[in-house]
Formats: structure tokens, C-alpha cells, sequence
């Protein structure tokens, strides 16, 4: 669990680590799509009030807001010796619920909603199991 390295003490995390790289590939498409997009309709300031465009932001945008929170959460409770299969559960259902909400975003599918509740459900969750482990004592 852990590792001496030049006098600081290293805590492997890896279930964090697999999902906060699954998020950041994500997170990184969904910025590779808006340049896309922007390209395509040669559009490089603003939205250019086109929908395709607005929606290839906002994916990216709320996908920017939303992750960094639940890996946060994640982090803390596998720190603090959260249960591997529950810390699982609730990455996978982050990764699950930010691809359906990015797909239903960019193809106007009502998954979005699916996916938005998904990802709020796994926050609260996660906040919730925190509070359960009680790392302060």
C-alpha cells in the first residue's frame, strides 16, 4: 500500500487512477470534438449560435464540472480504505454516466437525462459513503 520514495510516503490508488484516466480520455474526446466541430463550420470564437456547436461545448463543459468532483470523493474514500468493489461500482458508474450523458447531449437522446442523474446519484453516493467511513474518527 505504500512506498518510501526520498522521504515521502506514496499511496497507491488505483482504482482513482484507473477512472480518472477513463474520465480524462473522455474529457479530452469531448475537447478534440468541439475543435471538430469548430473546424467544420469554421466558428473559432463563441458558438456562432449553431446547435451542433453549443451542444459540443456544453458536453465538454459540464463533463469539466462534474468529474472533478466525484474523483475527488473517489480518491478521499479510497484513501481512507474504502471497500474495492464499492469504490468500483461508483467509478464505473461515473464513466457510465458521463458517456451516456455526453452521447445524449451530442445526439439530443433523452440517455442525457439518464446520464445527468447517474452522475449525481454517484456524487451523492459517494459524499454519503464518505460520511459512512467516518475518517475522522
Amino acid at each position: 500500500m505504500a512506498d518510501s520514495m526520498l522521504g515521502t510516503t506514496l499511496f497507491a490508488v488505483p482504482v482513482t487512477s484507473l477512472y480518472g484516466a477513463l474520465n480524462a480520455f473522455l474529457t479530452l474526446g469531448l475537447g478534440v470534438n468541439v475543435s471538430r466541430v469548430r473546424t467544420k463550420l469554421n466558428v473559432f470564437r463563441g458558438d456562432g449560435g449553431n446547435a451542433d456547436l453549443i451542444a459540443a461545448i456544453r458536453a465538454h463543459g459540464n463533463n469539466a464540472e462534474h468529474v472533478p468532483l466525484a474523483l475527488i470523493l473517489l480518491l478521499v474514500a479510497e484513501l481512507c480504505g474504502g471497500n474495492v468493489v464499492a469504490l468500483h461500482v461508483f467509478g464505473g458508474a461515473l464513466l457510465v454516466g458521463r458517456l451516456a450523458h455526453a452521447f445524449g447531449m451530442l445526439k439530443n437522446s433523452p440517455v442525457q437525462a439518464a446520464g445527468a442523474l447517474t452522475t449525481l446519484l454517484v456524487q451523492l453516493g459517494l459524499a454519503g459513503y464518505m460520511l459512512w467511513l467516518r475518517p475522522w474518527g
